[in-house]
């Protein structure tokens, strides 16, 4: 089984969601909160190195699914 808790960079993250690596920059410089993520070294101003618990991008996907019943608008 694999490690819930495993650290990815920014590049495997997006690898694992989907997404452009430079969103989840974008995300995380407007501090937009969809995602947590550790930073690595650097100081309050310095993005130094950032990592995302593959736990956090699970639960990302399972929070943003949407499932469809037919002829009825979204379940969230």
């Amino acid at each position: 089984m694999e490690n819930p808790n495993k650290l990815l960079s920014r590049k495997e993250a997006a690898d694992y969601l989907g997404l452009k690596e430079n969103t989840l920059a974008v995300w995380a410089v407007r501090k937009k909160g969809y995602l947590p993520f550790i930073r690595m070294g650097g100081g309050e101003h310095n993005s130094g190195t950032v990592r995302y618990r593959q736990s956090d991008l699970d639960s990302f996907l399972e929070n943003n699914t949407i499932f469809y019943k037919k002829n009825q608008k979204a379940i969230t």
